[in-house]
């Protein structure tokens, strides 16, 4: 009866790994779209605010869309993508087929999807068995953005970016003071950087002040006298053609920093004109380079 069922097990793990061969194929020209996310990745992404225990509950396993430590080893529909996974996959098959209660697996719930902590295995396993719902022991990860069962990582970071920049334009009064200017950047944690940015211009001009100027005010004087400046630099040397899939304000932010960091080192008076030729210089892409990343990146699909 045993080899019956180790002969089943083992029939379900070689389907498993031919779909997930398959899946691999038919994803060649969109990877990103047949991983499981990184459960860390997604953390430093979301920096979540606190965890809460959740305990004992039944989730749907299409809801399970990454792992802590294993998700290198299954894909997005947690198909074993690695012959070293058959042993312990097919052991935990065989418990399935012969009815073995095994334990709940553990996961972390953020944004409405979940990760596996434990349980990997039991949840490909099941899967593959077109089980819908698992037991499992829960902690939540505290979050405001919603996540979805199909995302990849760019589009939480995207999901991210585009939160920051909500959380940005309630907090500055972009409309009345500025209409029609979008401040667009490619990348989380830039928003922040612009209110500090903001923030610090106002501190500047309050130095002078002995009364306390409105923010509307130091928003529109950082933005002619700072921000605007510098992207006319940008624009006139044409920077932006070394830097591509980036926008002008990811450029400001990292000529600001470049510029600061000159100033310290060759006094205060260093041009911004030399910071951004500079920057450009050191860190900015050649046509040839962006050419042969693109051919690397294809042939590496």
């Amino acid at each position: 009866m045993s080899s019956m069922y180790e002969s089943e097990a083992r029939d379900d793990f070689n389907r498993a790994r031919k779909s997930a061969f398959f899946s691999q194929l038919f994803g060649l020209f969109a990877p990103e779209k047949q991983e499981l996310l990184s459960l860390q990745e997604v953390k430093e992404v979301l920096k979540p605010r606190g965890e809460t225990y959740r305990g004992m509950q039944e989730v749907p396993i299409e809801r399970i869309v990454g792992s802590e430590g294993r998700y290198r080893d299954f894909n997005k529909k947690f198909l074993p993508r690695h012959e070293y996974l058959r042993n312990r996959w097919q052991r935990v098959d065989m418990a399935h087929l012969t009815d073995v209660i095994l334990p709940p697996i553990t996961l972390y719930e953020i944004g409405g999807v979940y990760f596996v902590r434990d349980g990997n295995h039991r949840v490909s396993v099941a899967k593959a068995q077109g089980v819908r719902m698992i037991d499992a022991e829960v902690v939540s990860l505290d979050t405001e953005i919603p996540l979805h069962e199909s995302m990849t990582r760019d589009n939480l970071r995207k999901a991210v970016i585009e939160h920051e920049r909500r959380r940005f334009f309630a907090a500055m009064p972009m409309e009345r003071v500025l209409p029609g200017c979008t401040l667009e950047v490619s990348a989380t944690g830039r928003y922040d950087e612009l209110m500090q940015h903001v923030y610090g211009h106002k501190y500047f001009l309050n130095e002078h002040e002995t009364v306390e100027i409105p923010l509307e005010h130091a928003l529109k004087s950082w933005y002619e006298n700072v921000y605007r400046p510098i992207v006319e630099v940008i624009r006139h040397n044409n920077l932006m053609a070394r830097f591509p899939r980036r926008t002008e304000t990811d450029l400001y932010l990292w000529i600001v920093k470049h510029w600061d960091e000159l100033k310290h080192r060759y006094g205060q008076d260093f041009p911004v004109q030399a910071a951004a030729e500079d920057y450009s210089a050191r860190f900015g892409k050649s046509t040839w380079r962006r050419i042969r990343e693109r051919v690397l990146r294809f042939f590496r699909r």
